[in-house]
């Protein structure tokens, strides 16, 4: 018989990517392939293992997702526009498959995890990671743990103030003035209409005070010892620099910039695939 193996699957908006490692960490094989339907994933994800025996099963998912611990429904997607996706219970379905326990978190509280762990908050107690590409998100694992409720944070969907002399209307169906509609993906390539973010002055100071805004939420809310930035937006030259000068402003020298130090509070992230790395980590977890 073959020896127990530990899968990792992250799913994300277009698609899906998952790892196979055995217990000594060796990668014995990885993929990718289109979201697609559930069903057609659930097929695929099983015949990667290709009936290996599976130890520990991590899944870090999109959202809006079941994630209390406690909850019967843990894994289950709440309501998605995704075709067929609404109420299906993907990491339940694969560990009944292979007779596994699981473990599964938001792909942001996952990536928190791994870079925590593994790359940009290595020696920080509590790290943040915000990733800014399509969407906005953000997760937090403080002591190796994550922060989850009832549900997840969303913290792409705070709300900001306009900075003055931004008309932009909002990416977001939902909200006119939340940091997501104003500064993630979408809403910065309409502002650009087709220039790059590294020479678009006004525009990028734009993004860099609704971001900034943001920071100064999570420093009075989570007070965490570092923040990682990850997704395609921050990766503009010099943006993480002004967004952590936009963020001092917004603070204003109150009691919680002590937290921030004299400089690099926010960092890029470390590591390449912090979702699916986290998601290992916490198929790993279940059986330490």
């Amino acid at each position: 018989m073959s020896q127990p193996v530990f899968f990792a699957v992250e799913t994300g908006g277009t698609k899906i990517v998952w790892r196979i490692e055995d217990s000594a960490g060796v990668v014995l094989d990885e993929g990718r392939f289109a979201t697609g339907r559930p069903e057609t994933a659930v097929e695929t994800l099983i015949a990667a293992v290709d009936g290996r025996p599976v130890a520990g099963l991590g899944l870090a998912s999109f959202g809006p997702l079941m994630v209390d611990p406690a909850s019967p429904e843990r894994g289950a997607m709440l309501a998605t526009t995704k075709p067929g996706w609404a109420g299906f219970n993907l990491s339940k379905t694969l560990a009944d498959h292979f007779d596994a326990p699981f473990a599964v978190d938001t792909d942001v509280n996952a990536a928190a995890v791994a870079e925590a762990r593994l790359g940009a908050g290595r020696g920080a107690r509590a790290v943040a990671y915000v990733t800014v590409g399509t969407g906005i998100g953000g997760g937090l694992c403080v002591d190796g743990r994550t922060l989850k409720g009832a549900l997840h944070p969303e913290i792409g969907h705070l709300f900001v103030r306009r900075a003055s002399g931004d008309a932009q209307a909002s990416a977001c169906v939902f909200h006119a003035e939340c940091v997501e509609g104003l500064a993630a993906g979408p809403s910065v390539q309409a502002r650009l209409a087709g220039r790059n973010l590294e020479d678009a002055d006004e525009i990028r100071s734009f993004v860099a005070d609704y971001l900034g805004q943001l920071v100064a939420g999570l420093l009075f809310a989570w007070a965490p010892d570092r923040i990682v930035f990850g997704g395609g937006v921050m990766s503009t030259p010099g943006l993480i620099a002004e967004v952590e000068a936009a963020a001092r402003r917004w603070v204003n020298g109150y009691g919680s910039a002590v937290v921030m130090g004299e400089g690099g509070y926010l960092v890029p992230a470390a590591l390449e695939h912090a979702g699916l790395d986290g998601a290992m980590l916490m198929a790993r977890d279940l059986t330490a």
